[in-house]
């Protein structure tokens, strides 16, 4: 009888083993639970996006109130060219830009010609453009100073160049020559031009077009 009992109770316990294993294993191996009891999906790697580069037309431009910006955007889509923006180590702010205040820094280094703000960043590979439109706001009737950094730090030899701006009121005026001065004697300058704001796309391809700048690629 003690013998029967006790293959009983260890039939029991093996039953309660098995039991125990396979609930673990439909644990582990089901997906996660979100809190509705809905199973969860991994989410899936995000893609890098990567400009190709192709262009031999470079688009480079400053801005500080986004309204340069969407000028450069939308005549690097025009000229199929590729974009690079003109970041300053020492980022502006709007205190900076007060031009009822002479002691401002943006007031101070438009007063400075020597004034040369630092530039993070390069442009990858800048020899292998042909044609670069540089793109700027006008601060005090010139560009901004990071400009003159910026045509400083390259060898424009025979390159083409395109100013273009935006203003509220003034117009492109001697902005374009002073930076002319900068360059070396066979850049090919082009006659810049102030856009708005609000430029479309079909006027700066006209625009491009008439000065004879076609699409990059």
């Amino acid at each position: 009888m003690k013998k029967f009992v006790t293959l009983f109770l260890l039939s029991v316990c093996m039953m309660l083993t098995l039991t125990a294993c396979g609930s673990t294993e439909a644990t582990t191996s089901s997906p996660p639970q979100s809190q509705n009891g809905v199973a969860e999906k991994s989410a899936p790697e995000a893609e890098e996006q990567k400009a190709d580069g192709n262009s031999k037309i470079l688009v480079a431009y400053f801005s500080c109130t986004g309204n340069t910006k969407t000028l450069a955007e939308n005549a690097a889509d025009v000229l199929k060219a590729d974009l690079y923006e003109i970041v300053p180590e020492k980022k502006y702010t709007s205190e900076d830009l007060n031009y009822k205040d002479e002691s401002t820094r943006a007031t101070v280094e438009q007063k400075d010609n020597s004034a040369r703000p630092a530039i993070n960043g390069k442009v990858s590979s800048f020899e292998k453009y042909d044609t670069i439109v540089i793109a700027y706001p006008i601060w005090w009737g010139q560009a901004p100073r990071i400009i003159d950094t910026f045509l400083e730090s390259y060898d424009f030899s025979d390159k083409k160049i395109i100013p273009i701006c935006t203003s509220a009121s003034s117009d492109i005026g001697s902005s374009a020559d002073a930076l002319h001065n900068l360059c070396s004697a066979s850049a090919n300058w082009v006659d810049g031009k102030r856009f708005s704001k609000d430029t479309s796309k079909q006027e700066l391809e006209q625009w491009f077009s008439s000065h004879q700048i076609q699409s990059g690629k």
